[in-house]
Order: C-alpha cells, then structure tokens, then sequence
C-alpha cells in the first residue's frame, strides 16, 4: 500500500475529479490523504479521507467581490496566479511540506504550484493532472486565450502563428512566475528551463490529460508522457446525493426542462444571468431550472421555473432538453455525458477555450457574457431546440464519453508510476 499526497485548488470543478481518483485508489488498496482548501474539510472527511488544510484559502467561495475579481475575463487569470497562487507560494510550500513528508507519491492539479517543489525537495515521483486541453498550448491545437480572445479568429493561419501567440503569452507571463523562480533558488533547486505556466510545468513522471479524446485529440508538442484517460466524474451522486422530492415532483411533472447553471464558482458573481434567463424561458413558453446556489431565489418565478441551491449533475442534466452553462470543464464534462445541447457564456481562464470545442464539436452555441440579454438568449435557445442535428450530435458524443473509464485509465497510470518506485527501491 501506498501512501498518496492528492492536492488541488480552485473549485468542485478542480477538486470533483481528484476525489474521483481518490475513491477508486481507496478501493485499490492506497492511502490517500488530501492536501487542500480549509473550506473542503468536511466534505473530504465526510468521505472518510485525511485531511489537511493548505493554504490559500478559498475566500472567494463567500466573497461575490473577490469572486468577480479572479472571473474577470480579462485580468481574471492574472489576479489569480498573482495575488492569490502566487502571493501565497511560501505558505502553500509550507502546508504541503508538512503534508508530505511520509508520502510515497503525489498528484497535483495544475495551480499547486509548490507541489513540484515539495516533490523535488523530497525526492518523491509525482504526477501532474491537467483537467482541459487549454492548458497544453498546443501550437496545433491553439487555445482560446481570455486575455486574447480575438487570436481565436487566427486559429487557421497554422503552427507559425501559433507559435508566436504562445511567445507573446510567455512574455506577458514572465513577471507572475517571479515568486517561484526566487523560492527555487532558496531551496536550491535547478533552475527552470522555461515559464511554469505554459511549457515547464510537466512532471517527468506522469502527466494526466483528464479529459475524453472526443474533446480534445493528443498532440505531437504535448509532454511525451502525458496519457489522455477521459473524464473522471464525481458530484456526490456516488456518496447517496439525490434529487429533492420537490426537484422530482417538477422534473416528473411536465417535458424536460431547460436548465441554467454558473458552475460552483462563476455562481458567486452571476451578475443578471438568472433575471435574464427567466424572462428567456417565459419567451420560449418553457419549462426551467436555476440553480443558484448561495443566491437567494428570484422573487418572480412562474408556475414552469423552479430555483433550488444545487443538485448532482449526473441525476438531473439527462432529463434537460438544453443545459446552459458558464463553461466550466466539470459542467461541460457533465453536459457532454448527458448528451445534451448546451448554450455556453464564458466567464475567463479555460471556459471561452472549452466553449469553442464543444461549439466546434456541433453539440453547442456560445453566447458572450455581455451580450447575455434574454431575446438573445431566447433566440439561441430555440436555435439549439429545433435544429435536430445539435441533438443527434450530443447524443453522439454523449455515448462516447458514457463508454469511457477516466478513473480506471487515471489510476493504472499512477499505479505503473507506483510499481516502478517500488522497484528502484
């Protein structure tokens, strides 16, 4: 048996497939202890994990403002890596230390960036799981770029221009990554060969691409060690988590809803997409579902629209007839596993990215966060309803994406990485 350091930031979306992973190497016989926010504590331990708290907190889960501030399309992933990934470096690098020094191996998400140099200080193999293909900037499947969205227009001019959009974005990076070339050098650890954002941020040892090949292909410039596993789903289903009675009474009552939702993040600064969307369902004469989280619930429902704080995606979006999302990658996985449509309005980091693929797959439409007004809406909506080939392709993909086993795949690969470090010793 192994011990495991499993450690994320961010969240559900970041910290739902880690906990994927974590219940099925639970099950393979592992020990896996969590390393993350204070404000997921009872939720691992619920689960029966260890926990340990890491620094930053995650304030922004009760803070609108500072929520709005790191959902900023244009500066949001700036302010996010500056003033809380990086402003808070030392102390991340202090929690995780401590959290792994009995550890055999650890796996990070992409933000814990002191967990590369934890692993290194401690000699200890570890594996870099990557959640959406936006983060491999590849120079043959560019991304969508937030800060940049108009480049996404320069997708076909080929790898040259690629490549110097991928150089303008190590550029205009190179002053965030300060912090951690001083910490390195402190410990004295080798320098970077390149920027810990975009091309040496890969671990030597296993690299995860947690998402379906029918998202994203692999690419001749991703790490050479990177294996694509498929999505790894968890939302509490799994742990009992179920449909209210109330929530069932109205899915039972009448056709499939459409359903609105901001993700567990973006929900915090949801600005008037819930006004909007209701005025947008009354257009469209339909049915509808909010989920809204902390927000209070709108005080003008109709008879067809309920709002309620949350419920597990994987119960209630195969009952949509379209789902519209922020485009956060958890609640796009889910969408493309239930095999429905969906209108996406991209806040910033990967969502404008993973926006544009489901667009390009013909399962979506996007809708731009300022022009999110309900005659638009209304209009893209029944788009989306009464062109049948947007359904018989998220169906399509939807079946892809049920067939695969991102857990298991995830899991033999850490396990391989696990066997070797066994051997050498």
């Amino acid at each position: 048996m192994s011990r495991i350091i499993l450690t994320t930031i961010g969240s559900f979306g970041d910290l739902h497939p880690k906990i994927a992973i974590a219940l099925e190497l639970r099950k393979r016989g592992h020990d896996v202890v969590f390393a993350t926010h204070k404000e997921y504590q009872n939720k691992i331990e619920a689960l029966g994990f260890e926990f340990h708290r890491m620094r930053p907190d995650n304030t922004a889960l009760n803070d609108p403002q500072e929520m709005a501030r790191m959902m900023d399309l244009k500066r949001g992933t700036e302010y996010v890596i500056k003033h809380w990934v990086c402003a808070n470096l030392r102390a991340t690098y202090t929690d995780l230390m401590n959290s792994a020094k009995e550890a055999d191996f650890i796996i990070t998400g992409e933000g814990v960036v002191a967990a590369r140099l934890v692993a290194e200080k401690l000699r200890i193999p570890w594996a870099i799981a990557v959640l959406q293909p936006a983060s491999f900037l590849s120079v043959y499947d560019p991304s969508v770029l937030p800060v940049l969205p108009f480049l996404a227009k320069l997708r076909g001019l080929g790898s040259i221009a690629n490549r110097g959009i991928i150089q303008l974005s190590r550029i205009m990076s190179k002053s965030w990554a300060e912090p951690i070339h001083q910490l390195r050098h402190e410990l004295g650890l080798p320098p970077l060969t390149g920027s810990p954002f975009i091309d040496d941020k890969y671990s030597p040892y296993l690299v995860l691409a947690m998402f379906s090949s029918a998202f994203a292909k692999p690419q001749p410039d991703w790490a050479t060690n990177t294996v694509i596993t498929g999505f790894a789903f968890y939302d509490g289903s799994e742990g009992g988590a179920e449909l209210t009675p109330e929530l069932k009474e109205f899915l039972n009552a009448g056709e499939a809803p459409i359903i609105f939702t901001l993700g567990s993040a973006a929900v915090m600064a949801p600005g008037n997409f819930y006004e909007e969307s209701i005025q947008a369902a009354k257009r469209l004469n339909r049915r509808a579902v909010l989920l809204i989280g902390k927000n209070p619930p709108p005080d003008h429902l109709s008879e067809g629209i309920i709002a309620v704080k949350y419920t597990p995606y994987s119960q209630i979006f195969p009952r949509a007839c379209v789902i519209v999302h922020q485009g956060g990658i958890g609640t796009t996985a889910q969408a493309l596993r239930a095999g429905c449509p969906t209108l996406v309005m991209p806040y910033t980091h990967d969502q404008p990215d993973n926006a544009a693929r489901v667009e390009r797959l013909g399962t979506s439409q996007i809708i731009p966060r300022k022009q999110y007004s309900a005659v638009r809406v209304a209009k893209q909506l029944h788009q989306l309803l009464d062109t049948p080939n947007y359904g018989a392709k998220a169906a399509e993909i939807g079946r892809i994406i049920q067939s695969e086993n991102g857990v298991g795949v995830a899991c033999d690969a850490i396990e391989k990485q696990l066997s070797n470090v066994h051997r050498r010793y």
